[in-house]
């Protein structure tokens, strides 16, 4: 093996990049999706707000089936929040910790708070007005987020 000795360091070809990391990590994407009828409505709606989040609707839905949440919730949350996007930093689309916090990605953010809303004791196991009112204490919050939902797609 041949190594490049430079100050006493030397390199071997590894290269280190952001990683999210999750007590479960989610599977890879799923082909299902790709003919899922949510996939399109979801785009369409992000779309028709002009919302960057429409590239990363396959992610909303493989979040929300994998931990068990309604598939309109996560995509609300972000409209709600950050206009699907359009005011994210950090790559946080929900305004996660008072905005504060960060994301290696877009996708890890949307895994990430998909996980937290089913696993942690904050959240898991309510029913969603609870969970709204866990998430952001304000009255309308929770009206405004269902809002979106039913403007996504009736309930089912």
């Amino acid at each position: 093996m041949m190594k490049l000795i430079t100050s006493g360091m030397f390199a071997v070809g590894i290269a280190a990049v952001p990683v999210a990391i999750s007590p479960r990590p989610m599977p890879a994407p799923a082909p299902e999706h790709r003919n899922d009828p949510r996939l399109e409505t979801l785009r369409t709606f992000f779309r028709n707000g002009d919302c960057p989040a429409a590239e990363f609707a396959a992610a909303f839905l493989e979040a929300a089936d994998y931990n068990e949440l309604d598939w309109r919730l996560l995509p609300s949350l972000s409209y709600v929040e950050t206009t699907g996007g359009k005011s994210a930093r950090h790559n946080n689309l929900f305004g996660w910790d008072s905005g504060h916090a960060e994301f290696a990605s877009p996708i890890a953010g949307i895994q990430a708070v998909g996980y937290r809303l089913s696993h942690s004791d904050l959240y898991k196991d309510k029913e969603l007005d609870k969970l709204l009112s866990t998430y952001n204490p304000n009255a309308e919050y929770g009206r405004k987020v269902k809002s979106v939902m039913r403007r996504i797609a009736p309930s089912e």
